[in-house]
């Protein structure tokens, strides 16, 4: 065992996780090799092989994010109809003024 492999500290899911992040960024190994620093411009390389997959990620949740905004809203209507048909078979209103206290419980109770 190499007592200054600091790797060897690490739980085996991260060691795992760093292999296949420096296996990602070693397609940049011409760069990085030619730099003043190399151990600086590899995690400059990993950096930039790491915000190119979050730029994929933010891709991926804008294209699902509107659908799942839909169907939220569609949930959200049906629980306020259900809200107001049980809030006024228990009050049912009669005049105005009940009926704006239905209304105003029902506003409440969306909050929960």
């Amino acid at each position: 065992m190499n007592e200054k492999d600091w790797k060897f500290c690490l739980h085996p899911e991260d060691k795992e996780l760093l292999m296949e992040l420096l296996k990602v960024t070693e397609k940049h190994h011409c760069a990085y090799e030619r730099a003043d620093d190399v151990k600086v411009a590899q995690l400059w390389c990993s950096l930039l092989e790491m915000k190119k997959e979050m730029n994929e990620v933010k891709q991926i949740l804008g294209k699902v994010s509107e659908p799942f905004k839909s169907i939220v809203s569609m949930g959200e209507e049906a629980k306020r109809k259900e809200i107001e048909r049980l809030v006024s078979d228990i009050i049912k209103p009669v005049d105005q003024a009940s009926q704006e206290a239905t209304t105003k419980l029902v506003e409440s109770l969306m909050k929960f």
